[in-house]
């Protein structure tokens, strides 16, 4: 995993950790495709998605634009998703 992966893995994971209740639930991977864009997926609890996906979306497309902006400075793409 490249340094700037790195970075954003830790970037979305600063601000999650802190919304959510079961921080030992939470898990996050992150795969480069051949591209060179970043692909970082999570999972929290059941009862931490909402926390993490916010009213009508709100805070989930705040880490997406936080994490493309960051990354953007690179000149990469980051998506950013919550699975279930």
């Amino acid at each position: 995993m490249s340094e700037q992966t790195e970075n954003i893995v830790g970037l979305v994971e600063a601000i999650v950790l802190p919304l959510i209740e079961f921080p030992d639930d939470f898990e996050i991977e992150a795969q480069e495709a051949e591209d060179g864009s970043i692909m970082v997926e999570m999972r929290v609890n059941e009862e931490d998605a909402g926390k993490v996906i916010g009213r009508q979306g709100r805070i989930i497309k705040s880490i997406r634009t936080l994490a493309r902006a960051a990354a953007a400075r690179s000149g990469m793409h980051v998506d950013v998703e919550l699975l279930d």
